[in-house]
């Protein structure tokens, strides 16, 4: 077991800024532009908070002409999203179904 690996993840899953993106990403695949506007976040402080998703592949980059589209590895995260929904549903307290 490599704890390093799960603080790294999970760092990822508990940054607020990180979560924003996620969530955004996974309405629909988008530009940092595009990112910046619908979060009213700088695109400096967006790039830095994608290249630590991408680091750990949970975020996914196309280049599209001069434009990088964004979108969420449907291998992997969204499953492990799909995942704690239903653990939040069925084991924490609040959650309405």
């Amino acid at each position: 077991m490599n704890c390093n690996t799960y603080h790294i993840f999970f760092r990822n899953l508990a940054n607020p800024l990180k979560i924003n993106i996620i969530a955004a990403l996974k309405e629909k695949k988008s530009s940092v532009s595009d990112l910046s506007k619908k979060l009213k976040i700088e695109q400096s402080k967006l790039s830095h908070a994608l290249s630590s998703l991408r680091s750990c592949n949970l975020v996914l980059v196309n280049q599209k002409g001069k434009e990088r589209i964004y979108s969420l590895n449907k291998k992997t995260i969204i499953p492990i999203l799909n995942i704690i929904d239903k653990h939040k549903c069925t084991y924490c307290a609040g959650c309405k179904r």
